[in-house]
């Protein structure tokens, strides 16, 4: 088992839409990115919710069609260890999470809490929500089918379809 960090979070100051995954995989770390893994269909998704197209070929202009949309992106996870890449892997024990108190103080705006798959939202709510103040309780949360290739239970469209019903009436508000 290794000990894996996630990465700073993904975010401008009036950010109305935060999308937690639960840690990076080993691709993404290894490559210093969210979302690195070549099947994992984040970017993909994203920017099709977005209305903007083909995702972006740069992590650079990838991470700046989230910030020019108003979303944020992190974890809910700063560090744990864990075999391998899933989720599933993951050592109750080891888990440390990240400083969501702090996070919403600066990001006062943060409306939808979207959760990228079952363990970023099992994770936040049962370590998480219980310690935050209690107005960002109140923040609408849903989870949303996972992006990760492991999770093969929807096909692309299926999943596009569950992600803009969501995210869609949080864009512009």
């Amino acid at each position: 088992m290794s000990r894996v960090h996630s990465f700073p979070p993904v975010s401008r100051p009036d950010a109305r839409i935060l999308v937690l995954g639960s840690m990076p995989g080993i691709a993404s770390l290894r490559a210093g990115q969210y979302y690195a893994h070549p099947r994992n269909a984040f970017w993909p998704l994203i920017s099709a919710v977005l209305a903007e197209g083909p995702a972006p070929a740069t992590y650079k202009h990838r991470i700046d069609l989230l910030l020019r949309n108003r979303v944020a992106l992190w974890d809910v996870l700063k560090t744990c260890t864990r075999t391998s890449s899933l989720d599933s892997d993951i050592d109750p024990v080891s888990m440390v999470t990240n400083d969501f108190a702090g996070f919403f103080r600066l990001h006062p705006d943060i409306r939808l809490v979207c959760f990228n798959g079952a363990k970023a939202e099992t994770v936040y709510r049962r370590h998480v929500l219980p310690v935050l103040p209690q107005e960002k309780r109140r923040s609408e949360m849903v989870r949303l089918p996972s992006t990760s290739p492991a999770y093969a239970a929807l096909p692309f469209n299926d999943k596009l379809a569950v992600w803009q019903a969501a995210i869609a009436g949080y864009l512009h508000s």
